[in-house]
């Protein structure tokens, strides 16, 4: 018989509802939304694969710059801190303090505290705002990977143009916002051809991949900007 769910914590959004963390057994967790399951612990492979292949090419960078947009369970920048030299820079862009709180308290054991890292550098608010600056500043402020792992991916329904994340001109700042060669990862629940249309326009040569084999399985975009 599966356990039952226990409520560690929960907080009210200004805009989507009530998140709560729930947890059953040492190691099983779920963030929920409403009635939706935004995160579970057991099912982390789409987040793993989101987090390798948005830095794979980066695995002998001396000191590469990594910017990510969502905090989550802190599995994807695991990921990306397990690929990375000691020398590596990761900002994390997380909207909801209380994220983080849950990935520094009952979710740390996860990720073996990757957010204590000293890679790591923790900024409270929308990713939007430090693609942004880094798109206008260029130069050194500028990132060698971009990922997103936000729990709403592209969709066809996204705005082309004016959507904050996923539009076109929230892909060309992305564009500007990286180093040559550097890479956009984005996680999606399905292919979106919309999206991969945008970041082509944009001059990222971009493919969408599959986590794993076996079933459906959310996935992720990955788009590279040219050397030159």
């Amino acid at each position: 018989m599966a356990l039952p769910w226990k409520v560690i914590d929960r907080f009210i959004t200004q805009t989507e509802g009530t998140l709560e963390l729930r947890q059953r057994g040492k190691r099983d967790f779920i963030i929920t939304l409403g009635t939706q399951v935004l995160m579970n612990s057991m099912a982390q492979r789409s987040e793993v694969a989101l987090g390798n292949f948005g830095v794979k090419p980066l695995a002998n960078h001396l000191a590469p710059r990594v910017l990510m947009g969502g905090m989550g369970m802190g599995i994807t920048l695991r990921a990306v801190l397990d690929s990375l030299a000691k020398t590596a820079e990761i900002v994390v862009w997380e909207l909801n303090p209380k994220i983080c709180q849950w990935c520094q308290g009952p979710l740390s054991d996860l990720t073996n505290g990757a957010v204590f890292d000293p890679r790591v550098r923790l900024e409270i608010g929308d990713v939007v705002h430090g693609i942004h600056h880094a798109s206008q500043k260029g130069g050194n402020e500028r990132f060698d990977a971009i990922i997103l792992d936000l729990y709403r991916g592209p969709h066809s329904r996204t705005d082309k143009r004016e959507d904050p994340v996923y539009g076109s001109r929230a892909i060309t700042r992305a564009h500007r916002a990286l180093n040559p060669g550097g890479t956009f990862a984005v996680w999606g629940e399905d292919h979106d051809k919309g999206f991969m249309t945008r970041l082509a326009k944009a001059g990222f040569s971009a493919e969408f991949k599959r986590a794993g084999k076996g079933g459906y399985s959310h996935a992720v975009f990955l788009a590279t900007k040219k050397k030159t």
